[in-house]
């Protein structure tokens, strides 16, 4: 099988220099360019391959198109008064973004074998800084792609809201999932360092995650087991603030967006401290 090679990037040859050690607002600033300038370079690699975006929203497509049409007819799920379908798209589209983060850290594999990750280490920046930078483009990378299944979703006649700030914390929702799950993915990353190591464990994690969330069944059918393990699984609490805020079918939608704030931190820290070993 022939190797995978990265894709060439315009990386900015020089990062503005942090002079004098600005404070207070001077070195938020400073902090928020350089994040957008990482985020910036890692969004260009979608003007190579647009129809990225499309392929990969195939598998989620057919989840709404082939499993929930036919679980709809067999009721087999009990969901209360809500339509399955309607059950089902929030979760589909988590998935959606789930399946996007999950893999995300052969990136930083990429850039490390093509010596992108180590002109970026040498600047003054925070590595939290780059970890943050990339999580916003996955993030964007996840909407624009969930956006997709959003349109499907209204297609097959699933009642999602229309109120432009419940929809705005959707997007807030699926940006701060595909934040934690990139940050586990770069995480994984810094610990294996290679890329075939990180494509079995991001393949063998993501149907167990997806499974043991809330995003095909309600949490009360599970064994107490998987229930257990669904209140500690971050996609579940992606799942239920996507279900609050599109179809009003959560209580505390607002409460779940704090656990995913606090998720995508921690995942950040982690993935910062581990970006190190990816160079050594």
């Amino acid at each position: 099988m022939s190797e995978t090679h990265a894709e060439p990037l315009n990386v900015p040859a020089e990062f503005p220099p942090l002079r004098h050690a600005p404070r207070g607002f001077g070195r938020a600033v400073a902090l928020s360019s350089r994040i957008g300038t990482f985020a910036l370079v890692e969004l260009q690699k979608l003007r190579h391959d647009r129809t990225e975006l499309f392929t990969r929203a195939v598998q989620p497509a057919l989840w709404m198109l082939i499993f929930g049409t036919t679980f709809s007819r067999l009721h087999s799920i009990p969901t209360g008064s809500l339509p399955y379908l309607d059950f089902l798209a929030p979760g589909v589209i988590a998935q959606s973004a789930l399946f996007i983060a999950i893999l995300y850290g052969i990136q930083l594999i990429w850039d490390r074998d093509a010596g992108i990750l180590n002109k970026l280490l040498v600047t003054p920046t925070p590595r939290a800084a780059l970890i943050t930078g990339k999580c916003f483009a996955v993030g964007v990378r996840s909407v624009a792609q969930v956006l997709i299944i959003v349109v499907l979703s209204l297609l097959m006649g699933v009642h999602l809201t229309m109120n432009p700030l419940k929809l705005l914390g959707a997007v807030l929702a699926v940006v701060l999932g595909a934040s934690f799950f990139a940050c586990l993915s770069m995480s994984i990353a810094g610990l294996v360092t290679k890329r075939d190591r990180l494509m079995g464990i991001g393949q063998a994690i993501t149907m167990p995650l997806f499974f043991a969330s809330n995003a095909l069944y309600p949490i009360d059918l599970m064994p107490g087991w998987l229930r257990v393990i669904s209140h500690v699984n971050p996609l579940s609490y992606e799942v239920d603030a996507l279900r609050g805020l599109l179809i009003g079918a959560a209580d505390h939608p607002w409460l779940d967006m704090g656990v995913l704030v606090v998720a995508a931190i921690v995942g950040i820290v982690c993935a910062s401290a581990l970006l190190g070993r990816l160079v050594r």
